[in-house]
């Protein structure tokens, strides 16, 4: 194999996280730049309409996207646990698969996405005067939706394979385009909110060509074939299920997210805007627990292949810690000067926008330290095949979003729409760390009867 394909089965487990995690970080923020580019160049070209037209859109792309996403992701656990195994005529036959499933996937999700989305967006309750501008954007985004999860399959079977850089030095190049891209067509060629999803969409479309390249060059072992394209049942099985539970995990708390966002938009104009910034601000700084989440699966996906239980449990134990030290930095940024960032994102001088924003911000960041352990965990029990708990948590979150989004609004305003994911995410993260500790208890057994 001529890629860099690393074992995280090996070595030190603090040092093997860390220096698989920094690519996967790097390439996350500047996979943001997509969305933060568009949102500032809207927001100061274009003026706050504008930016609000985008802001109702990032609940359902991200149901659309997340949920896409997720099953990539679940693709990718299976491969590293085959990885783990070190077999390496399976691994080929699940790359194989994981292309052929990815494109099939991919059509049918952006031939439903585009039919349903004026009515969705109506649904939604998204103010008239900002529907044609909505509407648009998300229309050249979910058409062009294959990209974005093509590029997510590519990278999430390099990671599979221990290489999470090569996806990053592309995803760089790409970025940079997107942002001068942004540009050109808001800007310079007068394209307005269509012009920046144009933008994402060549620079997403770049990144995915340097992957295929790659692989097709550098990678033997990822590089699709006929001859293993074969219709394993048990291995097909395997793949959907957990790209399936991964997807319906995150679709679950997207379609969420969408209940909570057709409370905001009914809250008018300005609240959505504050709530666009204050969500990318939070995004940023959840990026880095994101990150660890994956590289917790990965490392636990590879390891439980090799049956080295003990080195899980350590590898998500470490990954929870060093999340939590981040949480407690993002709270001293934002308490300090998330201010600032409001305005610099959205250009905007208007005091309730800001004002709104930062509570948003505060309320939420105090809540990522129970953040840190709910997605380390989700995701590192994802990739030891612990399936069910994931789920269910992700369902009790959807059902109290739906369940308590209008009464906690029509109550409390804007401060009830703060409130209500942290009080999930503590809810849920018990959750998680309950059946955690039923893995480990169970994989100690299962260590302590295994010869030496």
């Amino acid at each position: 194999m001529k890629a860099k394909s690393v074992s995280l089965t090996e070595g030190k487990i603090l040092k093997s996280l860390v220096i698989f995690a920094i690519p996967i970080l790097i390439g996350n923020i500047f996979q943001q730049l997509y969305n933060v580019a568009d949102t500032a160049i809207i927001g100061n070209v274009l003026g706050d309409q504008a930016l609000a037209a985008v802001g109702a859109t990032s609940a359902l792309y991200s149901l659309v996207i997340g949920f896409a996403n997720g099953i990539t992701n679940g693709f990718s656990v299976v491969l590293a646990r085959v990885f783990g195994e070190k077999d390496e005529e399976k691994l080929k036959q699940t790359s194989a698969l994981i292309y052929f499933l990815t494109v099939i996937i991919s059509i049918i999700l952006t031939l439903a996405s585009v039919i349903s989305l004026h009515s969705i967006l109506v649904m939604l309750k998204t103010p008239e005067n900002i529907l044609p501008k909505t509407e648009s954007y998300l229309h050249i985004i979910l058409t062009f939706a294959i990209v974005t999860m093509l590029y997510n399959m590519f990278s999430g079977i390099l990671r599979a394979i221990g290489d999470s850089k090569t996806p990053l030095y592309f995803l760089l190049l790409s970025s940079a385009l997107n942002v001068g891209l942004d540009f050109l067509f808001v800007k310079g060629l007068n394209r307005g909110i269509g012009g920046a999803a144009e933008a994402t969409v060549i620079a997403q479309i770049v990144s995915v060509s340097l992957c295929i390249v790659y692989i097709w060059k550098k990678c033997p072992v990822l590089k699709f074939s006929m001859r293993y394209l074969k219709w394993d049942k048990a291995l097909v099985k395997e793949l959907l299920l957990t790209g399936f539970s991964m997807g319906l995990m995150l679709v679950v708390v997207s379609i969420g997210s969408v209940a909570l966002q057709s409370a905001v938009n009914s809250l008018g104009e300005q609240i959505i805007a504050a709530h666009t910034a204050a969500r990318k601000i939070d995004e940023i700084f959840m990026m880095p627990l994101g990150t660890l989440a994956t590289a917790a699966a990965t490392f636990a996906s590879q390891n439980f292949g090799a049956g080295k239980y003990d080195r899980v449990y350590k590898g998500i134990k470490d990954a929870v810690l060093i999340a939590i030290g981040w949480s407690a930095c993002a709270i001293l940024i934002v308490f300090a000067i998330g201010k600032y960032m409001v305005k610099w994102l959205t250009g905007t001088s208007d005091a309730e926008i800001i004002s709104n924003a930062l509570m948003y911000m505060k309320i939420n960041i105090v809540f990522f330290l129970v953040l840190s352990i709910l997605l380390v965990l989700r995701s590192s029990l994802q990739g030891v095949g612990r399936k069910i708990v994931p789920v269910l948590g992700s369902g009790v979150e959807l059902i109290l979003k739906f369940g308590a989004v209008n009464i906690i609004t029509n109550r409390l305003g804007y401060f009830g729409v703060c409130i209500l994911e942290p009080i999930i995410w503590g809810i849920c993260a018990i959750m998680v760390l309950v059946d955690f500790v039923v893995y480990q208890k169970t994989y100690k057994k299962v260590q302590a009867v295994q010869p030496v």
